[in-house]
């Protein structure tokens, strides 16, 4: 009898060996689907259960669910490096609950991608930051995060497939060419990823994000520095064609026909500009790619000009 259960028990324990060696992840990929289960639940329940302690509501006679409605839809896609070691170290983060940290994907420097969530749920990779007048990326964006030190230049292999991923994901959902970004251009202040050897003009040049043209004269800094904290857009747009006019009648090889306002040309792009020189060396970051400072040279604003042209 003991021979038996001995047998058994090997046999269970190879058993368990192998289940672990095909997907390490097996245990939290349950974990994964008992969470999605649960919203689903919470989704088909209609109507939605009052909570303890909620104001009671004046609801009509009869339920009425409409028809016309669908899932969130993603309208940007913010890329990262990890600033971990290895894939397996991000992986292992981001399947760890005391982290609260997440991202859609993971691509590792062979190429290899690894899904870790639904394109259509709330991933937690963004965190706090601001494009444009939208303050809650997390809400309305995917996340891609390369594997890298924060240094080292991106493999060969892994901007292949992320250039086959961002393909697939612009089809699939419709996404505008100016709204793949990075993590540092949402959060100029905090955030410098993806680094400086990332190679933006070559996903540009794919239809993913814009570039700069050639400019052959410098723009005129004009008008003393404003906030446009407290400016809607219709504001700024105002400010610019009123600083931008000359350029409407003038020919672009005289010097004085373009003139520019480096705070709203960086917040038309959609740079948070409440910290301006944060957000002019995350402008730089993505664009200019050397000297990332808070300084603005002849050079840099022939690129801020061309680029905030794009942008309108």
């Amino acid at each position: 009898m003991n021979k038996v259960l001995l047998v058994v028990s090997v046999f269970a324990l190879l058993f368990l060996s192998m289940s672990c060696g095909s997907n390490p992840y097996s245990r939290t990929n349950r974990e994964h689907k008992k969470q999605a289960k649960e919203y689903a639940k919470q989704l088909r329940t209609f109507p939605p259960k009052q909570a303890e302690g909620e104001v009671p509501l004046k609801y009509g006679e009869h339920w009425v669910g409409t028809t016309n409605f669908n899932l969130r839809k993603p309208n940007f896609v913010i890329i990262h490096h990890t600033a971990q070691n290895s894939v397996d170290h991000t992986l292992e983060t981001f399947t760890l609950k005391r982290t609260s940290v997440s991202s859609h994907y993971v691509i590792g420097d062979n190429g290899e991608i690894y899904q870790m969530l639904n394109d259509y749920y709330r991933g937690w990779h963004a965190g706090s930051g601001k494009w444009g007048n939208d303050t809650d990326l997390n809400s309305s964006s995917i996340g891609i995060e390369l594997d890298n030190n924060g240094f080292e230049p991106f493999s060969e292999e892994q901007i292949a497939s992320l250039i086959d991923l961002l393909k697939v994901l612009k089809e699939r959902h419709g996404i505008p060419t100016a709204n793949f970004i990075g993590h540092s251009d949402i959060a100029p202040s905090r955030k410098v990823d993806p680094n400086v050897t990332f190679p933006w003009k070559r996903l540009a040049e794919e239809g993913f994000g814009h570039w700069y043209d050639d400019i052959a004269v410098t723009p005129k800094i004009v008008g003393d520095s404003i906030s446009t904290e407290n400016q809607d857009n219709s504001e700024i747009r105002e400010l610019q064609v009123a600083e931008t006019e000359i350029s409407e009648t003038a020919s672009e090889s005289d010097s004085l026909s373009l003139s520019i306002n480096p705070e709203i040309a960086l917040r038309i792009i959609g740079y948070d500009v409440s910290d301006l020189e944060s957000a002019i060396k995350a402008f730089k970051l993505h664009f200019i790619q050397k000297d990332v400072n808070a300084v603005l040279t002849e050079e840099d604003l022939k690129i801020l000009y061309n680029l905030y042209r794009k942008y309108l």
